[in-house]
């Protein structure tokens, strides 16, 4: 939050343009303000070594341990055939665990010379897996001496600072960067009211900054949090309130369904009985439709508890009240996979010719960028004219020439998949505001609701639908049981077998153009220490259909093929022709094949906890129960095999997207594509600060309430403009 002059001024003037490039490109950090708020991870004590068991993978780690001991091998390479190249390996330990450091060629000779056993230092680098074991090639390091005087001063204090660093600025060196801005936290300017920051007892933003970057005791680190976790949380919650109080002063017209009109249709023809849940939710949804300021609200709910028919209801309430209803998918996929499964379930409603027509019928149009002139002229006609009611399509929605008669109602599928801007463009569309309901599969913790979608109401469904079927989900370790791997593939023969079909999700395409950096280049020994590139899906496929599943009907389907083949692709599969469909995660959300009973995902440790449980709702959605094998290389101890063994351990949701939450380090949950750096909350977790996160939203609200503008508070409003800058106060980012 760069408040005022001395904390705006650039950090090349302050620390050299060398330092400031890296800063700004690996860090984000532009300005003397951003280096005081880039807070350490945590601290190390002087005389305490770093606990190695817990390094995450794929992350670059400081730690202070000890040299346990130090060899140096020859090998040849190409470089020097003659066996002349020289690795030097460095086991470090914390007195338990042990980890390996490796150094090559040149870069040999220092390390070998300073790194004796025994000597104490923090190293820096990346962690991966090598043979099986963890290590760090060519850490960065400095030496713990504290006996010339520059050490004793630079490392004074128990507490050593550790940072969020990168491969090309050590945690030691962004310290010694904070140590030149310090002074200039003292005039920071405070955007806590005075009255909340006396009432809740918290210290002054310059005393919390000099504390967290210089600490001398533990208590100084918890009060600084405390009162940092205050700042992010009331800022945002302020952000929120505002937009809520806005929203609020909007007019928008209310829609009662008709007693006999096209929803008690559709609810007559309905096949089965709405579960408590799904009329609840509605219920809450048919209130807010019927006021005169728009309904803001977010409908979450179990991979497969029924939220598309919940939507679907409530857009032909809309329809039935005289007005359009939109339903927004992230993918073209999802767009026809929602078109065809809307028309299905509304049968002969959906064949009207007009709006309210006598025979209680409406049109379902689709619209998605890459359809024919034709097809979309049609389309926007029956738009413009009110003949289509329900419109689904993708962000071709939101484009400038779509118009609509009366656009009552939009619904956004997955809205982690779109910025609030392209919400909002389209609720632009109606002569007043249209009403607005969100849906999304990925559970969401209450204090994150409120964090991230604080200006909506929340309803939550909960309850899955009779008939549907477990799943049961195992970890396979490929690299430690192969033959695990080997029976993964029979399951699915035998799910084939028995009339079902089965995917198979992979990480990545695997036509060059994933990585450039990977294409066309020699492997070298540090390359070697890197780990391989996640498994694509054209390779496995073509392995596949070779080997483990020859003579079965094996498909790819993936994010860059045309959305014509695309949809034969997601056809043929829905009508059975496909007995195995080798996926990216573009099959993630909504795709909805009954009959797939069987679902293997290679390299699962490279997707997230939230992002598996969605991709195993795409099994079991029939009668017959669903299998979802998760198959990684990663050793047993690992935090990425713990991870999967949580998925695999439960299918709640909210349990899991809790794990998540916990997992993810930096607690970065606003996401910076759309809103800067800036948004990422930095110290205030979301699931452990559930009290911070109410009592600021409580007292967020009270600030608001009484001054909207925020007159009386110009701190809090530099802190604003610093989080969310004027014009995008509406459109913080929901991520």
């Amino acid at each position: 939050m760069d408040l005022v002059p001395a904390l705006e001024e650039p950090l090349k003037k302050v620390l050299g343009p060398p330092t400031a490039k890296v800063m700004a490109e690996h860090l984000g950090l532009h300005t003397v303000g951003d280096l005081l708020h880039h807070y350490p991870r945590r601290y190390e004590e002087r005389g305490q070594l770093t606990h190695l068991a817990d390094l995450p993978m794929d992350e670059h780690v400081t730690v202070v341990a000890m040299v346990a001991d130090a060899r140096l091998h020859s090998f040849a390479s190409a470089k020097s055939p003659r066996g002349k190249g020289q690795r030097l390996e460095v086991t470090i330990t914390d007195g338990h665990g042990r980890l390996q450091l490796v150094f090559f060629g040149n870069g040999v000779h220092k390390p070998h010379k300073e790194l004796l056993p025994g000597t104490r230092a923090m190293f820096a680098g990346k962690v991966s897996v090598f043979n099986r074991r963890l290590q760090l090639a060519h850490p960065a390091y400095e030496l713990l001496r504290g006996d010339t005087e520059e050490a004793v001063e630079t490392w004074a204090g128990a507490l050593i600072p550790l940072y969020p660093a990168t491969a090309k600025l050590e945690s030691w060196k962004i310290g010694k960067a904070v140590q030149t801005v310090l002074p200039s936290a003292q005039e920071a300017v405070d955007p806590l009211p005075e009255s909340l920051r006396e009432g809740r007892g918290l210290v002054s933003l310059p005393e919390a900054l000099l504390k967290i970057h210089r600490p001398h005791t533990k208590a100084d680190i918890d009060a600084a949090r405390t009162r940092l976790k205050w700042d992010e949380a009331f800022v945002l919650q302020v952000a929120l309130a505002r937009r809520r109080h806005a929203d609020a002063q909007l007019p928008a017209v209310p829609r009662r369904p008709a007693a006999d009109g096209l929803l008690s249709a559709f609810d007559d023809r309905l096949p089965f009985t709405l579960t408590d849940g799904q009329r609840k939710v509605s219920a809450e949804i048919f209130d807010d439709l019927a006021t005169d300021h728009p309904m803001h609200r977010l409908l979450q709910g179990e991979v497969g508890s029924g939220k598309t028919l919940v939507a679907l209801r409530a857009m032909l309430a809309v329809v039935d009240a005289g007005g359009q209803a939109a339903l927004l998918a992230p993918t073209e996929v999802l767009a026809q996979q929602h078109h065809r499964s809307v028309v299905e379930m509304m049968g002969e409603l959906a064949e009207g010719g007009m709006l309210g027509g006598a025979e209680r019928a409406t049109k379902v149009v689709l619209l998605t960028g890459s359809m024919g002139a034709a097809a979309r002229r049609q389309a926007l006609l029956d738009l413009v004219t009110g003949e289509a009611g329900i419109v689904i399509g993708t962000h071709a929605l939101i484009e400038d020439k779509v118009r609509f008669h009366d656009l009552g109602l939009v619904v956004v599928d997955e809205q982690h998949r779109f910025g609030v801007e392209q919400r909002d463009a389209l609720r632009g569309k109606g002569t007043q505001p249209p009403h607005l309901l969100v849906m999304t599969a990925t559970p969401i913790p209450r204090t994150v609701a409120m964090t991230v979608f604080g200006d909506l109401e929340t309803s939550v469904l909960d309850q899955l639908p009779a008939g549907r079927s477990p799943i049961a989900s195992h970890v396979v370790p490929a690299a430690d049981k192969p033959h695990f791997l080997a029976r993964a593939w029979e399951r699915v023969r035998e799910e084939v077998a028995n009339g079902h079909q089965a995917y198979v999700v992979c990480p990545r395409i695997g036509d060059e153009e994933d990585d450039p950096r990977k294409a066309g280049r020699k492997k070298s020994p540090e390359d070697e220490a890197e780990k391989r590139p996640p498994l694509a899906v054209l390779d496995v496929a073509d392995h596949l259909a070779k080997g483990p599943l020859h003579g079965l009907t094996v498909e790819v389907l993936h994010g860059r093929m045309h959305p014509d083949d695309k949809d034969a692709v997601m056809r043929r599969f829905a009508a059975g022709d496909t007995d195995v469909l080798v996926a990216t995660t573009v099959i993630e959300v909504g795709v909805n094949v009954p009959n797939a009973t069987a679902m293997v995902i290679m390299d699962a440790d490279r997707f997230g906890v939230s992002q598996l449980h969605q991709l195993r709702g795409r099994v079991g959605r029939g009668s017959a129960p669903g299998l979802c094998l998760l198959v990684t290389e990663m050793p047993e101890a690992s935090p990425a095999r713990q991870r999967l063994g949580a998925v695999a351990a439960t299918l709640d949701g909210f349990e899991l997207s809790r794990i998540d939450l916990e997992q993810r380090r930096e607690g970065d949950v606003l996401g910076q594509a759309q809103s800067g750096a800036r948004s990422s909350l930095r110290v205030l977790a979301v699931i452990e600060d559930e009290e911070v996160i109410e009592q600021a939203r409580e007292e967020a609200v009270a600030v608001v309430e009484a001054d909207p503008d925020l007159t009386a508070h110009p701190g809090l409003r530099t802190a604003l403009d610093a989080l969310v800058d004027e014009e995008r106060e509406q459109y913080l980012e929901k991520g």
